[in-house]
């Protein structure tokens, strides 16, 4: 190999906002992360609202109001005998 090509690659923290510390290396340094595998719910199983910056609840703000348009119209439009 040639020498004083390869980046530097020190020992680093990855540090979970749930509290998980990862030991491991990295061209980029320590750092932190919203979510990891100890508490992702695909890998723990259990249900957890993961909503990063209120997503979820603006998708459900702008669904809901077309959910019950529709069902407003079909209420009005009942046929006249």
């Amino acid at each position: 190999m040639k020498p004083d090509i390869h980046p530097v690659y020190p020992p680093a923290r990855i540090t979970c906002a749930c509290g998980a510390v990862i030991e491991t290396r990295s061209t980029r340094g320590s750092f932190s992360t919203e979510i990891c595998s100890a508490c992702h719910p695909f890998f723990t199983g259990k249900y957890k609202l993961v909503d990063t910056a209120g997503r979820v609840e603006r998708f459900r703000k702008k669904y809901e109001k077309k959910e019950a348009a529709p069902a407003a119209e079909k209420g009005a439009k009942t046929p006249k005998a």
